[in-house]
């Protein structure tokens, strides 16, 4: 590119010393060539910094963002982006986090149609994208700087630390996403050989990529718009403060070039009114709700509330100069508050407000059209995509966050590019013998800072890795403990995160969602009383009505989810069960549209026996949320209770509609369906079992499938199955009584009596077990003195099982124990009064060995012979 303008016809002056992509000791037709292997040597040194981020797992946010974004899945429809936010959660609900990013959603779903949730495709795509940002960044600073400095600029920006975040946690796509169309949407808007009806039309539509990939691209307008005034119409600042003063005259006479570039930008204002607008239109006029724990400085009051946040301004450009030590969550301690002027932390602050006043005022009234440019650009870079995070015009749900630096970051980088070769040139035209020390200099930080991003990377690998290394980092924050404690619960090593919630509520004793979990994990561990004890102290430190005053407070949703657990602990003693139904109740009253607090109610309105109460509350909570799965899977267990199978299959599949993975409804379904006998359900039953065992090793759905192929005549497949369920639940009844019960019918008595020996040494009362361990004795075995211990046992759990006394009388006899023999006859007689035929032919035929068994023993053994 050149800085011509041939082909346009609007009046702008031509930039005389800003050019793109500078030729410096090189031919017009070398120069391409020349950026391709710049960018080649930058894309490959980008993709080595990030080598190791295939092997990290799905982290932090990304849990939220990915693993349970419904959003994702190919069931739901695609014009549900536009109208939920980044979590999937819908823009108009309260709980909604207002993180609109629809395009950066869609790239998800392109992931998880490839490859599901398999982490490498995901941050593979992120690696890519950061290694074509680095090449555009260079591309970006060939406008405004030689060459070597702007390929000095984009290698910092290649293994900038402070990237780490952006690019290896998945969720820092959207900022990759939005900088990329951002610098591209520049691009051809200073190009001079891009026509003007192509770039009306590409401009706009790259906002609008950038804009919903995430909310800070909108800020490349006012980017465009710095570059139009100053640098290709070349105004100074102090045109544009007479053409400022001139707009408030009664007949306004503006500055040609004002004329101009609102005539180069007027597709692009129009695009950035328009998606402004629908930005507005779909928040509902709503802002988020951050608690103080996610922003302290936000709740606090003059003032801490204003240098904290002026603070913070230091804060995030020290850590681009300095990557060291990151962390992954700055909330709550983390950074503790400014809370007065004699604080030292404010001398940061004076000396920032220093260094910006002074480039500001340089880059403003440069006489030279490079400097000013290059510094403008810098600024312009830095500050406006900063902005919508900074707390200035709204409060944010963070206090720091790195992978928003990643934008700002390319004005830091161009500032490096537009002053190393100043400082190189400075150097060593003072000592001749330092000719070498810009390539030393730039060698070491590149090695350095890619080595820390290579480190940095597999903090990120697991949730146990990224969060241990934060608590390397600070101690004072109480999330971090929680995030540990979490990472342990998922590993079923509640004991051990037991101690780490514990040591949240010592870090920060006011967190309510710290004092949840400890209620929580104790709970798991059988510790009710203390459990109910935690979640009384997170439910009182919940804000409290104040007597003789009123008063409207907000209350985080994720909050209340103390009175659910209270809820539910009360709800397993029959006689608190009132008591829990108030408790639900008092959240219901606290925000109306608490759907898992109607979910719960209903539960212990069921347990109360009132279930036209329980379906009138599912309905109430379909009323506030029509597309709840869990409330569709409750109506339908409340049908199986009253005898409607076919409602409660109804009430099944619709919460699978809404969720089709939804396991407790596709198990319960699968059973329900297996219940009713019905062949044509055999292929559906199957499908859904089998998307069980994708999501888990069910040992409940390896049973059922073993059911279904018995019902399919295929007791080699069910023997299989049931044996799968037993090597995951070795004391799974059914399965050992079934796989004992085939291997039987298969006269493998041998393989089959090691299951029912299991079976009934945990289950003494399991009556069928017995049975047919019994059976298996005196048919098979003829080991009568075992059948006849078997046979008691059930006539234990049940004196009047007809079967068991039956076979116990034929033990005895074929023992020769007559007395007891005949005892049992007598019994076995007294129950057969209300039967004759079948019974009487078999009481018979017993009587009868009995007698003959006898007269042998009495003769010696030999058999008499009846005249």
């Amino acid at each position: 590119m050149d800085s011509s303008e041939s082909d346009e016809s609007d009046g702008s002056v031509p930039i005389a010393h800003v050019t793109v992509g500078r030729r410096h000791n090189s031919t017009a037709a070398a120069a391409p060539r020349q950026w391709i292997y710049y960018a080649g040597a930058l894309v490959v040194l980008s993709l080595a910094c990030f080598s190791n981020v295939g092997d990290c797992e799905l982290v932090f946010d990304d849990i939220s963002a990915i693993k349970e974004n419904k959003d994702l899945r190919p069931t739901q429809p695609l014009w549900n982006l536009l109208f939920n936010d980044f979590w999937g959660t819908p823009m108009s609900k309260e709980n909604s986090h207002k993180s609109y990013r629809p395009f950066t959603v869609l790239t998800f779903r392109w992931n998880y149609a490839l490859h599901g949730l398999d982490p490498f495709g995901y941050h593979v795509t992120n690696v890519v994208l950061h290694a074509i940002n680095s090449a555009l960044v260079f591309r970006l600073y060939t406008i405004f700087v030689p060459r070597s400095g702007a390929f000095v600029g984009a290698l910092l920006f290649a293994v900038q630390p402070i990237h780490s975040e952006a690019v290896t946690g998945v969720v820092g796509r959207c900022e990759m996403l939005s900088t990329m169309f951002a610098i591209l949407l520049f691009l051809i808007g200073t190009s001079a050989t891009v026509k003007v009806w192509t770039r009306n039309v590409t401009m706009p539509f790259l906002l609008f990529l950038a804009l919903f990939s995430k909310e800070q691209g909108i800020t490349i307008t006012a980017i465009c718009a710095v570059y139009e005034i100053f640098c290709r119409q070349q105004l100074m600042w102090s045109d544009v403060m007479i053409g400022i003063r001139d707009l408030v005259r009664e007949k306004p006479k503006l500055h040609p070039a004002f004329g101009r570039a609102a005539g180069r930008l007027w597709a692009l204002g129009a695009a950035t009114i328009v998606l402004l607008l629908w930005r507005l239109r779909i928040m509902k006029g709503q802002l988020p709700v951050f608690t103080a724990f996610d922003n302290p400085a936000s709740t606090s009051t003059f003032p801490t509330k204003h240098l904290t946040y002026i603070y913070l301004l230091p804060l995030n450009l020290w850590l681009l100069i300095f990557p060291n030590p990151l962390l992954c969550d700055y909330t709550m301690g983390a950074v503790p508050l400014v809370k007065s002027f004699a604080d030292p932390r404010n001398l940061a602050t004076v000396l920032f407000a220093f260094a910006v006043a002074k480039l500001s005022v340089r880059a403003l009234n440069s006489k030279c059209l490079e400097d000013r440019c290059a510094l403008l650009m810098s600024l312009s870079w830095i500050v406006f995509p900063f902005l919508p995070a900074s707390n200035l015009f709204f409060p944010v749900g963070f206090v720091v966050a790195e992978r928003i630096l990643y934008m700002p970051s390319v004005g830091f980088c161009l500032l490096v590019a537009y002053g190393y070769p100043r400082v190189i040139r400075l150097v060593t035209s003072r000592q001749v013998g330092l000719k070498y020390i810009g390539t030393l200099s730039v060698t070491i930080a590149v090695l350095a800072f890619g080595l820390r991003t290579y480190v940095r990377n597999g903090d990120w690998k697991s949730e146990h890795t990224l969060f241990r290394s934060g608590l390397k980092v600070t101690q004072a924050n109480a999330k971090i403990w929680n995030n540990i404690g979490h990472a342990l619960e998922k590993d079923k090593n509640l004991s051990a995160a037991l101690v780490f919630f514990t040591s949240a509520t010592t870090a920060q004793p006011d967190d309510i969602g710290a004092w949840n979990n400890v209620g929580r994990t104790l709970n798991a561990l059988n510790r009710s009383v203390e459990a109910e004890a935690a979640f009384r102290t997170a439910k009182a430190l919940l804000p409290q009505p104040k007597p003789g005053q009123k008063y409207q407070t907000r209350i985080a949703p994720a909050h209340l989810n103390v009175f659910l657990n209270l809820g539910a602990i009360m709800a397993r003693d029959p006689a608190r069960l009132e008591e829990a139904d108030q408790i639900l109740r008092q959240a219901i009253s606290l925000r109306s549209d608490y759907v898992d607090a109607y979910i719960n109610r209903g539960d212990v309105l069921l347990k109360m026996n009132r279930t036209d109460e329980a379906v009138a509350v599912y309905k109430k909570a379909l009323e506030f949320n029509a597309e709840n799965p869990d409330v569709f899977y409750n109506l339908a267990i409340v049908y199986l209770e009253r005898q409607d199978p076919n409602t409660a299959l109804e009430f099944f599949n619709k919460a699978l509609s809404v969720k089709p993975d939804h396991q407790l409804a596709l198990l319960n379904s699968a059973v329900l369906m297996g219940e009713m006998k019905k062949l044509e359900y055999h292929g559906t039953i199957e499908q859904r079992l089998k998307d069980v065992l994708k999501m888990e090793q069910n040992p409940n759905a390896y049973f059922q499938m073993g059911l279904l192929m018995m019902d399919r005549s295929d007791p080699v497949g069910a023997e299989q199955f049931f044996r799968k369920t037993i090597e995951l639940k070795e004391d799974h009844k059914s399965a050992l009584f079934n796989i004992a019960l085939l291997l039987n019918n298969r006269k493998k008595q041998d393989e089959a009596l090691p299951f029912l020996l299991r079976l009934v040494h945990d289950n003494e009362d399991h009556i069928k077990g017995w049975i047919l361990l019994g059976d298996i004795y005196i048919n098979q075995m003829k080991n009568y003195t075992a059948a006849e211990a078997a046979y008691r046992q059930v006539l234990i759990v049940e004196p009047d099982n007809f079967q068991a006394l039956h076979n116990y009388c034929v033990t005895l006899v074929e023992q020769n124990k007559f007395a007891a023999a005949e005892t049992c006859m007598g019994d076995l007689a007294e129950k057969m009064k209300d039967d004759r035929g079948y019974l009487t032919t078999h009481f018979k035929t017993i009587f009868d060995r009995l007698h003959r068994r006898k007269l042998i023993h009495e003769n010696d053994g030999t058999v008499p012979v009846f005249k």
